[in-house]
């Protein structure tokens, strides 16, 4: 009986890796990685070995006589990929070996970031060198969008962060996480020039943390926010203000938008709060969504159906939301219902219409309608939420290069580029920070390794080297920020968070404020 990939794949691609037959595409060298809603299975091919199954960081691939209810359509969507791609075939042609270059065997790399493009980018390091690692994340606890913007309805894919932390415990690593690079000396932070004079490299894994806005008339209203504040507040990340919404409300939230991000923001606000609360979503959320029990989303979609930029799956995971309904209208071609009064209370719906874009936001202290133009119609939309998912930015990093046009770091090949556009020697930048906001996990690999591989090439050719001595920057951290936390702290406030969720059956309660997480690293955090 073949494998057969699910739902909750990332395209970590570490089962193509394993898999004696070639049988798992795309490959990371093919065409549509990075980008295919999952990797897939040729059954036809597969030999049922299930190196996969147990070389797989989230458990996404199962026996095909295994599978629960939900995913018996994944041996169809895994077949189906063959049928529709005769190009690509399992089996092995001719193996290339990789050239490996002699270098430095005291080399220093920092890496600045813990989401997966970091994690990738050091997995490399130590794999391809002999270098010594420093890990930097501006809060306590490591995972960039692993742990702050996965949803907390999809436990799975944060199973990705597992295979990092092993990574972490590798004697060449040292982590220092509650460490923020940037040009506030006074606040503690570490300057990029710092980490060019102590570091052969520095890699910076940054993510792109910063949403872009829709520019009309009412956005500022309470009521209003990004996907990217939203996500941030119900995934307990430290800072993060929740939505303002009214006690008498209509019920219904708008989305403009119909990306991944758009549809989980859809899913955690529709689905049913008891539902919720068997996951590690913020107390702080639930107990809003409880009050507040919005039963009804609109997804704006300004173009077509054809052109959403949802995945299959993710639209897939919607539909098995119990007790949830999912409608969609073309703007272009249907009557639109009339959405200008409060929703009914006796059921929950997702309603997407395409061919509509917002116009206005309106409301006196605090956001209660939308002004939607659908294909020329304009229509009021009674909403309590207004949530815009129209792409992401990176913030600038004082000291570095940026290209504010576009809200990315400059690069080349990976490597950052100055104002005149030339390589920046022992700078590297990596994942979203480098490529926008395009490609899940598995892109975002892929470039990983290929920015490492960048580094590697520099290094033989002769990289200039850290001017500092190897031991002064521990002494530079230790005056700079004394609430540094190693991975003694971090393994802490884990199992405090754990123990929290078990006394409540879930899988974790994180701790919302970096005081509570400095708290529970206690005294000895390094």
């Amino acid at each position: 009986m073949p494998f057969v990939i699910t739902q909750s794949c990332c395209s970590d691609a570490g089962c193509v890796s394993v898999c004696p037959v070639n049988c798992i595409h795309p490959t990371p060298e093919e065409r549509g990685f990075g980008t295919s809603d999952i990797l897939h299975i040729d059954p036809e091919a597969c030999i049922d070995c299930g190196a996969c199954a147990d070389a797989c960081p989230v458990d996404a691939i199962f026996p095909a006589d295994r599978l629960g209810e939900r995913d018996q359509i994944f041996i169809e969507i895994n077949a189906a990929y063959y049928r529709d791609n005769a190009d690509v075939s399992s089996g092995w042609t001719d193996v290339v070996y990789p050239v490996i270059p002699r270098l430095p065997r005291d080399l220093r790399v920092a890496i600045v970031g813990t989401g997966p493009s970091g994690g990738y980018a050091l997995r490399t390091v130590l794999d391809r060198t002999e270098a010594s690692v420093t890990v930097f994340d501006k809060l306590p606890t490591p995972g960039g969008l692993v742990r702050a913007g996965v949803a907390p309805d999809h436990p799975s894919t944060k199973d990705v962060m597992k295979t990092f932390d092993i990574l972490y415990r590798d004697p060449r690593v040292s982590m220092a996480t509650n460490v923020e690079i940037g040009g506030d000396v006074a606040a503690g932070q570490i300057t990029p020039d710092e980490l060019s004079r102590h570091f052969d490299a520095v890699f910076y894994a940054v993510g792109a943390s910063q949403s872009r806005s829709l520019g009309i008339a009412g956005e500022d209203l309470p009521g209003s926010t990004s996907a990217t504040d939203l996500v941030a507040w119900y995934n307990a990340v430290p800072g993060a203000a929740g939505p303002v919404l009214p006690a008498d409300g209509s019920g219904r939230a708008v989305i403009v938008g119909t990306g991944n991000v758009a549809l989980d923001v859809a899913r955690i606000l529709v689905s049913p709060p008891e539902l919720l609360a068997a996951t590690d979503i913020a107390d702080r959320a639930l107990e809003l969504l409880r009050r507040q029990d919005i039963h009804e989303v609109v997804l704006l979609g300004r173009r077509g159906p054809e052109t959403a930029a949802y995945t299959a799956a993710e639209f897939r995971a919607l539909s098995v939301i119990p007790g949830v309904e999912v409608i969609v209208h073309d703007a272009a071609a249907d009557d639109l219902p009339d959405l200008s009064s409060p929703p009914p209370h006796d059921r929950r719906r997702i309603v997407f219409v395409f061919n509509a874009a917002p116009e206005s936001a309106h409301g006196d202290r605090a956001l209660r309608s939308v002004t939607v133009n659908a294909a020329g119609n304009r229509r009021d939309v009674a909403a309590d939420l207004l949530v815009r998912s129209i792409g992401y930015r990176s913030a600038p990093i004082d000291g570095l290069p940026f290209d504010h046009s576009s809200g990315r770091f400059p690069v080349r090949d990976g490597r950052l580029l100055d104002a005149d556009g030339v390589a920046v020697p022992g700078a590297y930048v990596v994942g979203w920070a480098a490529r926008g906001s395009t490609g899940g996990i598995g892109a975002n690999k892929l470039h990983a390794i290929e920015t490492v591989e960048a580094f590697l090439h520099d290094a033989a050719a002769g990289l200039p080297r850290a001017a500092a001595a190897p031991d002064a920057f521990a002494d530079l951290l230790a005056r700079r920020q004394r609430k540094a936390v190693g991975y003694r702290g971090i393994a802490a406030i884990d199992r405090r968070e754990r123990a929290r969720g078990e006394r409540e059956g879930r899988p974790r309660v994180k701790f919302t404020e970096v005081g509570e997480m400095l708290s529970a690293a206690g005294r000895r955090r390094r």
